[in-house]
């Protein structure tokens, strides 16, 4: 059929382009008993039918909430592997964090905390990996521990953007 267009057209096929699509979704295929545009509209009417047989089952379990300025509430923190949030990883991550409390309502269903629940951050240069460089600011505690046959130095580092509570330990072998 579009060989047929543009030997019909002539040079200017590329402006009758929507016409030529109009007319292939509108005519009988024999493939599939009947046009594309009719065997589109066949499958949106089953996705329908399937997406609302599903909303019937999960609606009656479904409850709608609705909070009062002063609740506190529970958040739902979102499963992504591999990544290490609130202190916690693998099994024993928390599911929800909180509570927070409400300080007034936004929309149907969009709270605002108060503010002292959230959390100022510090904007962090990234190179083009996506990684950045901490320097170590300060040694806060040394240590120095005999195994077997050495010794090992442990050297109680803060890091630059932390603060002394989040401090690391580092070793450093002696002879």
């Amino acid at each position: 059929m579009l060989r047929a267009c543009v030997l019909d057209f002539g040079g200017g096929w590329e402006r009758h382009l929507p016409l030529i699509e109009f007319t292939y979704n509108n005519s009988y295929q024999s493939t599939i008993g009947m046009a594309p545009f009719e065997a589109i509209e066949k499958i949106r009417e089953r996705i329908k039918v399937a997406q609302d047989r599903q909303k019937s089952y999960v609606d009656p379990k479904r409850k709608e909430l609705q909070f009062m300025v002063g609740e506190k509430v529970f958040l739902r923190v979102s499963p992504t592997e591999g990544i290490f949030r609130f202190g916690k990883r693998g099994k024993l991550k928390p599911r929800y964090v909180g509570p927070y409390e409400i300080s007034e309502r936004v929309g149907r269903v969009a709270y605002m905390p108060y503010p002292s629940h959230v959390v100022n951050y510090e904007t962090i240069e990234l190179d083009r990996q996506l990684s950045y460089e901490e320097k170590p600011v300060a040694v806060l505690d040394r240590k120095v521990h005999k195994l077997r046959n050495r010794y090992v130095e442990l050297i109680k580092v803060q890091w630059s953007g932390h603060s002394q509570e989040e401090a690391t330990w580092d070793v450093r072998r002696i002879f």
